[in-house]
């Protein structure tokens, strides 16, 4: 269709003409409320954005065992890793509360094996029975993984579930 018809067509129906493929060859045009289309575009590219960081939170014991608290750190550095704040939270129960130097450097310990991947936003600070402090992840390109989980080869996982020969 040529330019002057497509022009008067969308003149006569009330809306405008508008280049959808301008690279294309012959241009691809449509005939469309403008308002409308720019107001769908809009609503496009809103449901498009990135929520943003959300906050995660960790939990810690005074006692907690190595593996736990490897688990925990693996979590934490998934969580920096997608771009989200991570809040570790260490709980005192009972008699703990008398100890609170340990909980101090269980949360220091955190923050060190953490600090490949986050940096201090908020420092740890004791708010009755809880020691809490937040971990801001670093930009992508300087974040470094300590505890990734390793997966399992084929081999490795044929070799746990083979009888040992005694």
């Amino acid at each position: 269709m040529k330019l002057n018809d497509a022009l008067r067509r969308a003149q006569t129906l009330g809306l405008d003409l508008v280049e959808v493929a301008p690279t294309a060859n012959p241009p691809v045009c449509k005939i469309i409320d403008f308002g409308k289309f720019r107001y769908d575009i809009s609503k496009h590219t809103k449901d498009k954005k990135p929520a943003g960081s959300k906050l995660k939170e960790i939990k810690f014991r005074v006692n907690i065992d190595e593996h736990d608290y490897l688990t925990k750190i693996r979590h934490g550095e998934e969580f920096l890793d997608r771009g989200n704040k991570v809040r570790v939270q260490l709980q005192f129960r009972g008699r703990e509360m008398a100890h609170q130097e340990f909980g101090m450097q269980l949360v220091e310990k955190v923050r060190d094996d953490l600090s490949g991947m986050s940096q201090v936003e908020m420092d740890p600070k004791i708010t009755g029975r809880n020691i809490t402090m937040t971990l801001a992840p670093l930009p992508a390109n300087r974040r470094k993984r300590k505890f990734t989980a390793e997966p399992e080869t084929a081999e490795q996982s044929r070799e746990a579930s083979e009888p040992v020969a005694t």
